[in-house]
């Protein structure tokens, strides 16, 4: 099974290292001078798993010859346009591409751009960065790569794909319900979004606020409320879950647009926030706090267009 996974930074570094060192036929669509790097020093991974150090296999856009089995798509929402003319070439007709990205709204630009049948679901569960060394370095023990068919059936092709993704060192779920976890991780993500982009804090921060909690699970009432009436309702085992996640006192956890926004980068608010808001607005499903929150993020974008 040929496999190209399109980017080599936390995510792709991660998940597609650990498939190239377990031995399977692994290539990684990069840019330029993230080709350079890995030629030179390698694809390098810190992990409580076990390091990895090894020549990869890479290719430039432009450079893909033939289709491939699998594509694993890990770009953030801000370069999916970009991603997709990208890994085009390599999507044939017996071809399926597994986003490993944030929210929901990808599902559909997906299945636009190469049909229904040749997409899958997924998502995944770590704690990675990419250092300024180039490396990927796992923070915590959880690596988790999650996929399914998006009608929930385990097709030939999603088993053949498992079979090869559980050689890796990672644990690997083939899911028969992807598209509502899908749903329960976007109503998670997009509370989390929302809180640490308006207080510019981590959960532990926010909750040592008098209306930190309350706010919080205000937020995420909001969330379950537009999966409910998008006919998603998150389940019960779900909603314990994320409200003690979102509740751990003393918690560091933050999300990663509220990171890109500090930083005075690009973020994935319209795609979380943003995409909640609409899919609200669709449904009748007022989201007052959800609204303020994308308001914050849209001033930001506004303000950073402005610097160039």
């Amino acid at each position: 099974m040929r496999i190209l996974v399109l980017g080599a930074g936390a995510i792709g570094g991660y998940f597609g290292g650990r498939l190239a060192e377990a031995g399977a036929d692994v290539t990684f669509l990069v840019r330029p001078q993230r080709q350079r790097r890995l030629a030179e020093h390698g694809l390098v991974v810190k992990s409580s798993a076990g390091d990895i150090a090894r020549k990869v296999e890479t290719v430039l856009a432009g450079g893909i010859k033939a289709p491939y089995d699998a594509v694993l798509l890990t770009c953030k929402a801000y370069d999916l346009d970009a991603a997709l003319d990208a890994i085009a070439p390599a999507v044939g007709s017996k071809s399926v591409v597994i986003p490993m990205l944030n929210g929901l709204l990808h599902l559909d630009t997906l299945t636009r751009r190469f049909g229904r049948e040749r997409v899958m679901g997924g998502g995944c569960y770590i704690g990675a960065m990419l250092s300024p060394e180039g490396h990927v370095i796992q923070m915590g023990d959880l690596h988790v790569l999650t996929f399914g068919e998006l009608d929930g059936t385990h097709s030939a092709r999603a088993q053949a794909i498992a079979a090869e993704f559980q050689k890796g060192k990672f644990n690997t779920f083939l899911s028969e319900r992807i598209v509502p976890e899908m749903w329960e991780k976007f109503v998670m993500l997009t509370t989390l979004a929302a809180v640490t982009t308006l207080t510019h804090s981590n959960l532990g921060q926010i909750l040592a606020a008098p209306e930190g909690e309350r706010t919080i699970l205000a937020i995420l009432a909001e969330c379950e409320a537009v999966a409910k009436a998008s006919g998603y309702p998150v389940s019960a085992e779900s909603a314990a879950r994320t409200r003690g996640l979102l509740t751990d006192r003393g918690s560091r956890f933050t999300a990663s647009t509220q990171t890109d926004m500090d930083a005075g980068g690009a973020t994935e608010g319209d795609h979380i926030v943003g995409d909640m808001v609409r899919r609200g607005e669709a449904n009748g499903v007022p989201t007052p706090l959800l609204r303020v929150a994308l308001c914050n993020l849209q001033v930001y974008e506004l303000k950073r267009a402005k610097r160039g």
